[in-house]
């Protein structure tokens, strides 16, 4: 019984483990707006996979506060990591490609 404790508690630990790397994965994709009035930008995701693939679908998220989008435009590519909330995704970390 006790055995059967241990196993669960470490199943349980690790699934949370995996849940919150999952959670914050990185990505990328090309900017395809910026609402700097609302704090929201437009980002379609690079489409991995076969080559000619057209592109991934834009979703557009929020901008966490003190995240500045002044030095980034429409057609920046940029990798980005996100979360979800209760108003939608929100974007933690934004970094310009060079």
């Amino acid at each position: 019984m006790r055995a059967a404790k241990i196993v669960m508690t470490s199943l349980a630990a690790a699934s949370l483990i995996t849940t919150a790397a999952l959670a914050q994965q990185s990505m990328s994709g090309m900017i395809t707006k910026i609402d700097r009035l609302s704090g929201t930008i437009s980002i379609q995701q690079t489409q991995t996979g076969t080559v000619g693939a057209a592109g991934g679908a834009i979703q557009e998220y929020k901008v966490a506060k003190g995240q500045s989008l002044e030095e980034l435009h429409a057609g920046d590519k940029v990798t980005f990591t996100t979360t979800d909330g209760n108003g939608g995704k929100t974007i933690n970390k934004l970094d310009k490609q060079k």
